[in-house]
């Protein structure tokens, strides 16, 4: 495995350049926290990138992920040198998102035009033909939604030295009626998105388990408890070869980051 020095816990969230999400970044750096995995879908341009950066002092920061049909490669070519002169190595650029008849094509045009270092930047990668790609053409790959399994297989793709990051879902909550029932509002949504629905049937969830999401497809898909099982949980992919987990908090609210979940998760996983 490799050492891209992300720990192998870190967060993947939602921020933007709001003085709450400002709030929420340091109070993750102070937590120890050595890296934030930034959700593409909620970022509202580059600029809220740097904003995070110049918020903290140490913390690294990944777009997981830009999607190249939105963010020009000239515009993420440009945040990342100014990144890298005011902050070094604490943007690693991660991408995908791309839409269309020929997603690969469109990635490794991108990835031409894109100035920024191989091992600086990581693809977003589920099903294998992707993972080559992040093999060849980046640091490694950032799946979603995925088991223990997958991260296995996942390896054998990229191989020995390539980053494997694996983002989680994690409910802090050991009722399990109520855990699962938090999950499952999230992890409803997926299975209508083709690529999502694709990965989920090669992971042996059918298209039954896909409707009805039953407790076996929540289990090996979200992680909730104690932070102790939930550890546990997570590290199945660390054991499986991924390098490192964003831990991916949901309570089933709309609104505020997840700060009292992070901390209260912070002693066992940064232990």
């Amino acid at each position: 495995m490799t050492d891209h020095q992300f720990g192998p816990f870190g967060l993947s969230t939602g921020l933007d350049s709001s003085p709450h999400s400002l709030d929420a970044a340091r109070a993750a750096e102070e937590l120890g926290y050595p890296t934030i995995w930034l959700s593409g879908g909620p970022l509202p341009g580059l600029q809220t990138i740097v904003d995070l950066i110049e918020a903290t002092k140490s913390i690294r920061f990944v777009s997981g992920i830009l999607a190249v049909d939105q963010y020009s490669a000239a515009d993420v070519s440009t945040t990342y040198a100014a990144l890298e002169a005011s902050a070094p190595g604490r943007f690693t650029v991660g991408l995908g998102g791309a839409h269309g008849p020929k997603p690969l094509a469109t990635l490794n045009k991108y990835l031409d035009e894109v100035d920024v270092p191989l091992d600086r930047r990581v693809l977003a990668a589920l099903g294998p033909r992707m993972l080559e790609l992040a093999r060849d053409r980046s640091a490694g790959g950032y799946p979603f939604l995925v088991t223990a399994a997958y991260s296995a297989e996942a390896r054998k793709v990229l191989g020995p030295d390539k980053l494997l990051a694996v983002s989680h879902l994690v409910v802090l909550e050991s009722d399990a009626d109520r855990a699962r029932a938090i999950a499952r509002d999230t992890i409803g949504f997926f299975p209508q998105i083709p690529g999502y629905a694709a990965s989920l049937k090669r992971q042996g969830f059918t298209e039954k388990d896909q409707a009805e999401l039953p407790d076996h497809m929540v289990d090996a898909l979200a992680a909730w408890g104690t932070p102790a099982d939930i550890k546990a949980k997570l590290s199945e992919h660390l054991d499986a070869g991924a390098d490192t987990v964003a831990v991916n908090v949901i309570t089933g609210v709309t609104g505020p980051q997840p700060i009292e979940q992070w901390r209260a998760l912070a002693p066992t996983l940064l232990a």
